[in-house]
């Protein structure tokens, strides 16, 4: 009886949870270039990228936690839905619903990157300690108000914070370059271009696959656990 004691004790201490692989910040465009019709399709695909079965391995696998934020001008930006880890497919649901009912804060101002990237660093005070920081954001213009996104880079280098950007390019066919010259910043650091709105959802899926595939290789869930319509790899 004296030496199954031991092993009872270590059965009912706590099982210590698994490491967060990554804390996703989503930054959502909400300037007066976006339309109604614009805005939902940014928060409709934004919602079933996150419900794509590869994108969803890696989040709950990896236990990443995830927060959206609106953003327009200078002083307007908002924290919509807080830090969210995502533990099981019912947490991923869940998140992706409230994504995709999410109401628009604004509907008009300029277009100020900096001030978005600004208060996107603050967000991360109070992120998970997770093992990569991203900033996801999304945009069909460029900075016209508000400081300069370029020369935040070494503070978000500091706090060890990535910064990748879904660009729709619209009219402007410089504007992938101007993000790849000016926003995002880490070594890992790219852009997706959408050319059109109607891109987005698709764009977006890829986008997730890509900052998400670092946890596929770590994690190994079970097999079939999670749909699977484009395999592995084929987002590029």
């Amino acid at each position: 009886m004296l030496r199954v004691l031991p092993l009872v004790c270590l059965a009912l201490l706590p099982v210590p949870s698994r490491a967060c692989e990554l804390a996703l910040l989503l930054a959502v465009d909400v300037s007066g270039s976006v339309d109604r019709r614009e805005y939902e399709v940014q928060m409709q695909g934004l919602a079933e990228g996150l419900r794509d079965g590869v994108v969803a391995e890696a989040l709950i696998g990896g236990e990443a936690a995830l927060a959206l934020m609106q953003w327009t001008g200078s002083s307007r930006q908002e924290l919509s839905i807080g830090w969210t880890r995502i533990a099981t497919p019912a947490d991923l649901e869940a998140l992706a619903a409230r994504i995709a009912a999410q109401p628009r804060v604004w509907t008009e101002y300029s277009t100020a990157i900096g001030q978005a990237l600004t208060f996107a660093m603050g967000v991360f005070d109070a992120a998970p300690a997770c093992k990569r920081r991203v900033i996801d954001i999304s945009s069909d213009g460029r900075n016209n108000e508000g400081v300069e996104p370029a020369p935040l880079r070494d503070d978000l280098a500091s706090l060890a914070i990535t910064v990748n950007a879904l660009v729709i390019r619209g009219d402007d066919p410089d504007l992938p370059a101007y993000f790849a010259e000016n926003v995002i910043t880490g070594g890992n650091a790219f852009v997706v271009t959408a050319e059109s709105y109607d891109d987005y959802p698709e764009r977006m899926r890829r986008k997730l696959r890509r900052e998400t595939e670092r946890q596929i290789s770590r994690v190994a869930p079970a097999a079939g656990r999670f749909p699977r319509a484009v395999a592995p790899g084929q987002w590029r």
